[in-house]
């Protein structure tokens, strides 16, 4: 049984920390002072916890509507924790009102998000060396 934790960022540093490092810095070769930032105390953070107790991945919702952040640990892809974790990071935009859902995808990764109701808008550009789109989801 998959759970899903909303924790705030004093809550969910270390763990959300450790996996973000594992993906973006170590995996994808992000530099690391680009990894984490200013606007992590701000943002509700969501940590996914399967069976085993230890959690395996995490996303954030930032206050303008954003999801970032989004890193499941290689081992456990493919087994539907993103596509939970980031529904449930939609669900809190929703709850507290939001109309949107936006977030800078990897292109890599735009066709997970599509499954997800998500529609590109605009041209790839780079980030972090990393080729990306914007998408958005009406709520």
């Amino acid at each position: 049984m998959l759970r899903i934790e909303l924790l705030d960022w004093e809550t969910a540093r270390a763990e959300a920390s450790r996996i973000r490092y594992a993906v973006f810095v170590e995996e994808q070769r992000v530099p690391r002072e680009m990894e984490l930032d200013e606007l992590d105390p701000q943002c509700v953070h969501a940590l996914a916890f399967p069976r085993e107790g230890v959690p395996v991945a995490t996303g954030r919702l930032l206050p303008d509507s954003h999801i970032g952040r989004m890193a499941v640990l290689k081992d456990w892809r493919g087994r539907g924790i993103g596509g939970a974790l980031l529904e449930r990071l939609v669900a809190a935009a929703r709850a507290r009102g939001d109309r949107e859902v936006a977030l800078s995808a990897q292109t890599h990764a735009l066709e997970f998000y599509r499954r997800h109701q998500f529609l590109e808008e605009g041209e790839t550009y780079l980030d972090a060396g990393i080729p990306h789109r914007m998408m958005r989801r009406p709520l």
